[in-house]
């Protein structure tokens, strides 16, 4: 009971921050607000004992993506650029999926129940196979770096892009480019005196004539 009422109230959490972000116009908020709700959401796990995904959420959602999502507002306006398009369409496809989803969450089976497929099916074989044939005492160990090695590789091979993308954005010939064009700039601003000041050679010859 203890455990279903913090869910509930992680998850009203969690919706009360998704509307503080689509309401404000501060991209900084946005920011923190979005860092939050990874916290949130690895709060959610951690009390749903799946502890793996709730320090990879709290490291990538919480951590990495708000340092990135800080260094790119070194490039961009603190606010947001209002619209005065409203796109009902948009609203209505996500309050859709949003029903699917509650309809389809009411045909799960309960949380720890021992006639679930997935403890019918793979879970037996996981929890005989760890210790005997793996020899791997963590069973959750066994199933992301054995039974799920190539999906877990997958997954590490693209958070590493994605953050290498980001960076070669952030600090890249975007950011080269940039200096380059300032830099002409201040040397244009600078020959501009110099080049706009009278000859006195042509007036000193003129006077002695």
């Amino acid at each position: 009971m203890v455990s279903l009422v913090i869910d509930i109230f992680l998850l009203a959490l969690l919706v009360l921050i998704a509307v503080m972000v689509v309401r404000t116009g501060r991209l900084y908020a946005v920011i923190v607000m979005s860092g939050a709700y990874s916290l949130t959401s690895a709060a959610i796990f951690v009390n749903l004992d799946a502890v793996d995904v709730a320090f990879t959420e709290a490291a990538v959602g919480a951590g990495i993506s708000t340092v990135l999502f800080l260094a790119a507002m070194a490039y961009i306006p603190a606010d947001e650029k209002p619209s005065q398009n409203r796109n009902f369409l948009a609203g209505v496809i996500c309050i859709g999926a949003g029903a699917l989803l509650l309809v389809a969450v009411m045909d799960l089976p309960f949380l720890g129940d021992a006639m679930a497929p997935v403890h019918q099916h793979v879970a037996p074989r996981y929890l005989a196979e760890s210790g005997s044939a793996l020899h791997i005492p963590n069973v959750v160990t066994t199933v992301l770096a054995s039974y799920r090695g190539f999906d877990t590789l997958g997954e590490t091979i693209v958070v590493f892009t994605a953050g290498l993308g980001v960076l070669m954005l952030l600090a890249g010939t975007t950011r080269t480019k940039r200096v380059k064009t300032d830099n002409r700039k201040i040397a244009a601003k600078t020959a501009k005196p110099n080049s706009a000041k009278p000859k006195s050679g042509p007036k000193t010859a003129r006077t002695k004539a």
